[in-house]
C-alpha cells in the first residue's frame, strides 16, 4: 500500500440520474464513483442501497480493451504478471489470493477510519466475507470466521482453519483449537487440496485482465513456459502461506514512540497517551510507531483498493474491495466478468456480481463469454436486472433480510469486547455455529496464544483515544471509553506491554473530572443514561435468546455445549425478521457513579498507580535502585518542632525552596531511576504523576471542608511530594503546573492554620496524618525511585507548638504568592493572586494577635516587676510587624473591610502597650503617665485609620460600628484615667478637666446609643457612665473651686445637664438599679450642697422640694433592684446550682445596703429639713392650706422611717418595701404643690 491514502469525499455526481438506478459519474470523471445515496427498484421490492467512498487507491479509471472473437485466453499478454497501475492490487493476486481475505484485513481498515468504529458502523469486513455470510443460504460451503466486537462495532475477517492447522502442525501453537476442531467438528480433518480446475479458472481470470487493460497486446516478450510454470508454483506456494498467517501476535517490549506524537500544539498539557497517532484521516495514521518489524505479515495494513461506507438498508459497513472498475467512452463504469459459456451463471455467480456492483456503486456488468479460454462475445447487463437473470433469480428482499438477520444474530451473541468469536459452518452442513475462542483459549495455559489478541487490544485502545481526543466529546461516551479501555487492559500482557497498558490507565484516570468536584451532581447524571452507542460489560451473564426461541444456546443434548449459539438452519435466515433480536441494543456500560469525591479519587489514583507500576517495570535500570518493599511504610519523617530551631529553621528551608523554583526554570533534570529525558516512559510518569498530585490535591481539599485537618494534611503532604517528584522530571516546567503549586501550598496553608485554631483535638489529628493506604504506600513508593520527595517537607509536618504552626502556614503562602510572582502568573490568574494575597493577610493577622495575647498574658503575670520587660517589647515589635505587613497586603488588593479590621487589631495593640505602662510607679502615687498618653493617642490615631480604610458605615456596617465602639472606649479609658490618676504634678487641674471634659465628649462621639443593634444596651450604660463621670467632675469643681461667679454658674447649668441625661439612660437599662440610685443621691448631694448657700427660706424651700421631688424618681431604682431580689430569693428554691453564668449580673448586696443607708440618711435629713422649713414659715406668714397638707404629710412620713430605721432587724427586701411604700405617700402628700415640686 504504497499509494498515500486520501480520504474520500462525498462530492455529488456530475449528472446523477437516480430515478430507478445507480448514479454515475460522467464521461470526464476520473475518480471512483462516490454516490450521494442511490436507491435500486427491483419490480415491487425496493432495496435501499448508498456507497460512499471513503478512500481510494485505485488509478484513473481507463476504458477495458474489448478482445477480439476467438481470442484464446490459455496464452499469456505480454504484460502478464507485471506490476500494473490500471488494475491495482487486484491483477497480482488474483492467482494467489484474490478470493482470500487477510486474517486481519478488517483491522487494517479499523484503524483508518477510527472514528467509525464503535460508533456509527455495524460492520467492519471485506466485501468477500460479507457476500459469503449473505450466501449462506444459498450455499453449501463451509464458513468460517473472526468475529470481534468494539463497542457496537463487529470486525468480520476470514478464519481459514485448514491455513492454521499447516501453521499449527508446524509450530505447535494453535494445537489448542486443532485438537478442539478434530474432537467436536471433523474428527477425520485433513488438508483439502484445491483442484486443476480451480488453478486453470484463475489463471485464465488472471490474463483476460490483463488483455483488457492491454490496448497493444505485443509490447512485451512472452514468457517462456517454464517461466509460466515457476511462477504458477509460486503461486501455489503464495497460496499456502499467502493467508499470511501471524504467529501469536507479538510486540517488542522497546516499542518506539513517534516523538511528534504527543506533541499536539494547542493546549499545554494536551495528554501523551496516544502511542502513535490516532486521526480519521488515513494518511495521518503513524501505525508504523507500534508495528515497526513485521507489519506486512501481520496483516495489519489496509490494502484494499477501496474502502467504501455501504449502507445496505439499515446496516452500516465499512467494506475493503479489490474489484478492478473499467470506465471511459459510453461506460463511465463498469466490472468486468469472464464467464464459460458451457455452464449456465447460478445463483451464487448472481448474487455476487450483484453485491459486488451495489458494494463498489457500479450501475453496469460487461460479461465476456469463452469457450474452453476461447472469446466469444460480450454482453451489458444492468446491475438492477442481474437479479432476474436466467438461472439466478433471487430476491433482492431475502438477501436483506438474510444481512439482517445475520447481524441481528451476531450482535446478539457477540456480547465480550476483546474475545475473538468464530462462527463456523461445516461444509455441505445446515447449522451454523459460534464459538468463543477467547474462553477456550484460556482454559489452554498461554491466553496470549491466540493472534487476535495483540490487534483487538490496540483497536479498543485506539478508539477509547480516539473518543478521548474529540473535545466536544459529550461525557455521557464516558462510560464507552471506560469499558473499552478496562477490556484493552484486560487482553494484554503487563511485562509485554508496559506503555500501551500505562497509556490506558493514565486515559482511565482522565475520565474522572477531580477539577470540578463542586459540580459533581450535574456532570455525573448524563453518564448513566441509555445510550445506544454503549453496551455492558456485564452482558455474559445475561441469557440470550428472542421471542421466537429461534437460536438456542444448546437445549439439545446432540447439540455441541461448547458453543455460544446456533443456527439450527440456514433456512431460518430467509425469514423476515427471525432474528429481530431484543439484545441488538445492549444497556450502557454505565459509568461509575461515584457518590462523593474521596471515592472520585480514589478510584483515579488506583488507575494511577498501575499506571505508574507498568512504567516502573519497564525501566531496566531496577537493580541500581535501592530495593524498596511495598509493604513496609515510608518513614514520615515527623519531629517535634524545637530539634528544628522553629521558625528560624524555617526561613533557611524557605531560601531553599526559593533558590529551587528559580533553578526549575532552567529546566534542571535529576531522576534518580535513569529514565531517558523524552522517552515514553519519561512523558508517562509525569503525567501520572501530575494526575496523582491532582487527586490527593482534591482529596485534602475534601477532607478540610469535613474538618478532618489531619487527613488532609496527610493528603496534601502527598499531593505535594508528588509534585517535587514532577519537579525533579520535568525538563521545562509549565505555567499551568506552577500554578497547581501555588494552590496546594495555599491549601497546605489553610490546613495548617486550621491545625493551630482546633489544638483541643490534637491527638486525632495526628493519628490520622500518620494512617497510610497500602495503594498510597505504593505510589510513594514509585515517587522514591525518582526524588527524596523532601522539597516541601518544611511546609508538611504536624507540629505541635502554635506558633510554629501558624509560621509555617504563613510561610506557605509566602511561597504561593512567590510562585505566582514567577512567569507572570500574577497578572494571568487574577482571582488566585487576590486569594493568596488575602490568606497572608489574614495569617498575618493571626500571629499577630497571637504574639499580641503572648504579650498580654505577660503584662498580666507581671507582679514583682513593675518595669516592662525585655521579653514584652520584643512581642510588641513582632506582633506590630505581622499587623503591618498584613495590612500592606490587604491593601495591595483594595480590601478595605480587612486593612480596617487589621488598623483596629494595631489600635488594640497600641493599648496593650499603654496599659503595660500604667502598672509603673506606685498605686498610692500612681498618676496618668506620659507614655500611657502616647500609645493611647497612637491607638486612636489606628481607629481613625480604620475608620477612613472603611469610608463610610455602608462599607462593611458591622466593622464601622466595632471600630466606632473600640475608639469610644479608648477615649473614655484614656477620660477615666486621667479623671481617676490625675497627674496633677505635671498639669494644673483646669487642664486636666479640660483634656478630661474633651476625651469624655469624643467617646460619646464614636458611642452611638440611637443604633439598634446588639451592643445598644453597652452604649447607652457607656453614655449614662460618661455623663455621670462629667456630672460628678463638674459637681467636684463647684465644690472645690474658688472661681468666678460666671464660671461656677456655667459648671452648675453642666451639672444639672449631665446628671438628667445619665438618669435618662439609665432608666433606658433594666440591669443598672445601682447606678440609677447613685446618680439620683447625688443629684440629691448636689441640691444639699446649693441650699448651703442659699439664704432665703423660700429659696432653701424650693431646692429642698426638688429634692425630694428626686427622691420620689428613684422609686423606679428601688422597684428594680426589689425585682432582683426576689428574683434571687426564689432561686434556690428551684435549683440548688449558682445563677447561670449568662444570666445577667446579680446585685452586689454590699452596694445595695450602703446605697440604702445612705438613701434612707438622706430622707430621714430632707424630710427633717423641709418639716424645719415649713414650721417656721407657717409661724411667720399666715397659713397656706396646702403647706399645711405638705407639712403634715412629711411628718407622717418622717416618723414612719424613724420607725423602720430603728427597727435593725429588717431584712433588705423589707426595708425597700418600707421605702417605696413612703416614696408612694411622699409623692402623693406633695401632688398638689404645684409650685413646691418642679
Amino acid at each position: 500500500m504504497g499509494d498515500s491514502k486520501e480520504a474520500g469525499t462525498e462530492a455529488p455526481p456530475a449528472g446523477t440520474a437516480a430515478r430507478g438506478r445507480l448514479s454515475l459519474l460522467s464521461q470526464g470523471e476520473s475518480e471512483e464513483p462516490s454516490a450521494q445515496g442511490s436507491a435500486l427498484f427491483l419490480g415491487g421490492n425496493e432495496v435501499k442501497s448508498r456507497a460512499v467512498v471513503k478512500y481510494s487507491s485505485a488509478p484513473p479509471r481507463t476504458a477495458f480493451a474489448r478482445l477480439q472473437e476467438k481470442t484464446d485466453l490459455k496464452l499469456p499478454p505480454a504484460n502478464w504478471l507485471r506490476e500494473s497501475a490500471k488494475l491495482g492490487p487486484a491483477g497480482t493476486t488474483i492467482l494467489g489470493n484474490s478470493r482470500k481475505s487477510k486474517p486481519f484485513s478488517s483491522f487494517g481498515m479499523a484503524y483508518d477510519f477510527i472514528d467509525s468504529v464503535g460508533n456509527d458502523v455495524d460492520v467492519v469486513s471485506d466485501s468477500e466475507n460479507i457476500k459469503k455470510l449473505l450466501k449462506i443460504p444459498y450455499s453449501k460451503s463451509h464458513v468460517s470466521m473472526a468475529v470481534h466486537r468494539i463497542g457496537r462495532t463487529l470486525l468480520l475477517d476470514e478464519l481459514d482453519i485448514q491455513e492454521l492447522f499447516m501453521r499449527s502442525s508446524q509450530t505447535g501453537d494453535w494445537t489448542w483449537l486443532k485438537e478442539f476442531y478434530q474432537r467436536l467438528i471433523d474428527q477425520k480433518w485433513q488438508r483439502k487440496k484445491k483442484s486443476k480446475e480451480h488453478w486453470y479458472q484463475k489463471a485464465i481470470l488472471s490474463k483476460f485482465l490483463y488483455y483488457s487493460i492491454n490496448g497493444d497486446g505485443a509490447a512485451q516478450p512472452v514468457p517462456s513456459t517454464a517461466e509460466q510454470q515457476e511462477s504458477s508454483s509460486a503461486d501455489q506456494t503464495n497460496d499456502s502461506d499467502g493467508a499470511s498467517w501471524p504467529a501469536p501476535f507479538e510486540m517488542p517490549s522497546s516499542v518506539s514512540e513517534d516523538p511528534s506524537a504527543s506533541s499536539q500544539g494547542g493546549e499545554p498539557l494536551e495528554p501523551s497517551y496516544i502511542v502513535g497517532h490516532v486521526a480519521s484521516a488515513p494518511k495521518e495514521q503513524n501505525l508504523t510507531t507500534l508495528f515497526n518489524d513485521g507489519e506486512n505479515s501481520q496483516g495489519l495494513k489496509n490494502d484494499f483498493a477501496r474502502n467504501i461506507l455501504w449502507t445496505f438498508e439499515d446496516i452500516h459497513m465499512l467494506v475493503g474491495s479489490n474489484m478492478p472498475i473499467f470506465g471511459g467512452g459510453r461506460y463511465p463504469a463498469v466490472s468486468l466478468r469472464l464467464r464459460d459459456n458451457n455452464k449456465p451463471i447460478n445463483v451464487l455467480t448472481g448474487i455476487d456480481y450483484w453485491l459486488d456492483n451495489l458494494i463498489c456503486n457500479v450501475p453496469e456488468l460487461v460479461m465476456c463469454f469463452h469457450v474452453n479460454g476461447i472469446v466469444q462475445k460480450y454482453e451489458m447487463i444492468k446491475t438492477e436486472e442481474i437479479p432476474n437473470l436466467e438461472n439466478s433469480n433471487f430476491s433482492t428482499k431475502v438477501i436483506k433480510d438474510i444481512a439482517q438477520n445475520i447481524l441481528s444474530f451476531l450482535k446478539s451473541n457477540c456480547t465480550k469486547e476483546g474475545h475473538t468469536y468464530w462462527l463456523f459452518k461445516a461444509s455441505g452442513s445446515d447449522i451454523v455455529k459460534l464459538y468463543d475462542l477467547t474462553t477456550l483459549c484460556e482454559e489452554t495455559e498461554d491466553k496470549y496464544q491466540n493472534p487476535f489478541t495483540m490487534p483487538v487490544a490496540i483497536l479498543l485502545y485506539k478508539v477509547a483515544c480516539n473518543m478521548m481526543m474529540k473535545k466536544n466529546q459529550n461525557k455521557k461516551h464516558y462510560g464507552t471509553v471506560r469499558t473499552l479501555l478496562l477490556n484493552c487492559v484486560k487482553l494484554l500482557d503487563k511485562s509485554r506491554h508496559p506503555q500501551i497498558i500505562a497509556s490506558a490507565n493514565y486515559m482511565l484516570s482522565e475520565l474522572f473530572q477531580l477539577d470540578e468536584p463542586k459540580k459533581e451532581e450535574s456532570s455525573e447524571s448524563p453518564l448513566n443514561e441509555n445510550s445506544d452507542e454503549s453496551y455492558s460489560e456485564e452482558e455474559e451473564e445475561m441469557p440470550d435468546s428472542d421471542e421466537n426461541g429461534s437460536y438456542s444456546t444448546c437445549s439439545d443434548p446432540s447439540d455441541d455445549n461448547k458453543a455460544v449459539a446456533i443456527i439450527k438452519s440456514v433456512g431460518e435466515l430467509s425469514v423476515p425478521e427471525k432474528y429481530k433480536s431484543i439484545h441488538q441494543i445492549r444497556p450502557s456500560c454505565a459509568f461509575p457513579v461515584c457518590h462523593d469525591t474521596e471515592e472520585r479519587c480514589r478510584l483515579v489514583l488506583s488507575y494511577v498507580l498501575e499506571g505508574l507500576k507498568s512504567v516502573d517495570n519497564s525501566i531496566k535500570k531496577e537493580s541500581d535502585l535501592p530495593a524498596a518493599d511495598p509493604h513496609t511504610p515510608i518513614p514520615l519523617k515527623y519531629e517535634d518542632e524545637s530539634t528544628r530551631g522553629g521558625p528560624e529553621g524555617l526561613e533557611k528551608q524557605m531560601a531553599l525552596f526559593l533558590d529551587k523554583m528559580g533553578s526549575l526554570q532552567k529546566g534542571n533534570y535529576s531522576s534518580q531511576s535513569g529514565m531517558i529525558p523524552g522517552s515514553w516512559q519519561h512523558k508517562m510518569k509525569l503525567q501520572l504523576i501530575l494526575k496523582s498530585s491532582k487527586a490527593y490535591y482534591v482529596l485534602s481539599d475534601a477532607a478540610m471542608s469535613l474538618q478532618k485537618y489531619g487527613r488532609a494534611l496527610r493528603y496534601i503532604k502527598l499531593a505535594l511530594q508528588s509534585h517535587d517528584t514532577y519537579c525533579c522530571l520535568c525538563t521545562n516546567m509549565l505555567s499551568e503546573v506552577l500554578l497547581f503549586l501555588s494552590q496546594y501550598l495555599t491549601l497546605c496553608g489553610d490546613i495548617q492554620l486550621m491545625l493551630a485554631q482546633n489544638a483541643n483535638n490534637r491527638a486525632a489529628h495526628l493519628e490520622e496524618f500518620n494512617y497510610q493506604t497500602k495503594e498510597d504506600q505504593e505510589i510513594l513508593h514509585s515517587l522514591h525511585r525518582e526524588s527524596n520527595c523532601q522539597g516541601f517537607a518544611w511546609a508538611t509536618d504536624l507540629s505541635t507548638d502554635l506558633e510554629s504552626q501558624l509560621s509555617v502556614s504563613c510561610k506557605c503562602y509566602e511561597a504561593a504568592n512567590e510562585i505566582l510572582q514567577f512567569s507572570d502568573l500574577k497578572s494571568q490568574n487574577p482571582e488566585q493572586y487576590i486569594q493568596v494575597l488575602k490568606r497572608m493577610g489574614n495569617i498575618r493577622n493571626e500571629i499577630g494577635v497571637f504574639y499580641m495575647n503572648q504579650a498580654a498574658a505577660l503584662q498580666s503575670e507581671r507582679v514583682v516587676s513593675k518595669t516592662v520587660s525585655t521579653a514584652e517589647q520584643q512581642l510588641w515589635k513582632k506582633s506590630f510587624s505581622c499587623f503591618e505587613k498584613g495590612i500592606h497586603n490587604f491593601e495591595s488588593i483594595d480590601d478595605a473591610t480587612n486593612a480596617a479590621l487589621l488598623l483596629c487589631n494595631t489600635g488594640r495593640l497600641m493599648r496593650i502597650c499603654a496599659q503595660a505602662h500604667c502598672g509603673a510607679g506606685d498605686e498610692f502615687k500612681r498618676e496618668f503617665s506620659p507614655e500611657e498618653g502616647l500609645y493611647y493617642n497612637k491607638a486612636v490615631d489606628y481607629y481613625l485609620k480604620a475608620l477612613r480604610s472603611l469610608g463610610t458605615r455602608d462599607t462593611h456596617p458591622a466593622v464601622w460600628d466595632s471600630v466606632n465602639w473600640e475608639l469610644s472606649t479608648t477615649y473614655f479609658t484614656m477620660a477615666t484615667l486621667q479623671q481617676d490618676y490625675a497627674p496633677l504634678s505635671r498639669k494644673a487641674q483646669e487642664q486636666i478637666e479640660k483634656e478630661v471634659s474633651e476625651a469624655m465628649m469624643k467617646s460619646l462621639k464614636y458611642c452611638d446609643v440611637d443604633l439598634v443593634s446588639a451592643r445598644q444596651p453597652l452604649c447607652q450604660y457607656r453614655a449614662a457612665t460618661i455623663h455621670h463621670r462629667l456630672a460628678s467632675m463638674y459637681h467636684s469643681c463647684l465644690r472645690n473651686q474658688v472661681g468666678d461667679e460666671y464660671l461656677r454658674k456655667q459648671h452648675r447649668v453642666l451639672v444639672d445637664l449631665h446628671y438628667s441625661k445619665a438618669v435618662k439612660l439609665f432608666q433606658l437599662l433594666k440591669d443598672a438599679p445601682c447606678e440609677l440610685l447613685r446618680v439620683q443621691l447625688e443629684r440629691v448631694a448636689f441640691a444639699e450642697f446649693q441650699m448651703t448657700s442659699q439664704n432665703s427660706n423660700i429659696g432653701k424651700l424650693k431646692t429642698l422640694s426638688g429634692a425630694l421631688d428626686t427622691m420620689v424618681r428613684t422609686k423606679h431604682a428601688l422597684q428594680l433592684i426589689r425585682k432582683e431580689l426576689v428574683e434571687e430569693f426564689d432561686q434556690p428554691k428551684s435549683e440548688e446550682t449558682p445563677p447561670a453564668a449568662d444570666s445577667s449580673p446579680s446585685l452586689n448586696r454590699e452596694e445595695v445596703i450602703k446605697l440604702l443607708g445612705i438613701f434612707e440618711s438622706r430622707l430621714s435629713f430632707l424630710l427633717l429639713q423641709s418639716i424645719k422649713l415649713l414650721s417656721s414659715t407657717k409661724k411667720k406668714t399666715s397659713s397656706n392650706l396646702e403647706e399645711d397638707v405638705v407639712l403634715k404629710t412629711n411628718k407622717q412620713i418622717y416618723s414612719q422611717l424613724l420607725r423602720a430605721t430603728a427597727n435593725k432587724n429588717a431584712s433588705l427586701l423589707e426595708r425597700i418595701d418600707v421605702l417605696v411604700h413612703l416614696l408612694d405617700q411622699l409623692a402623693r402628700g406633695s401632688g398638689g404643690d404645684g409650685g413646691a415640686l418642679q
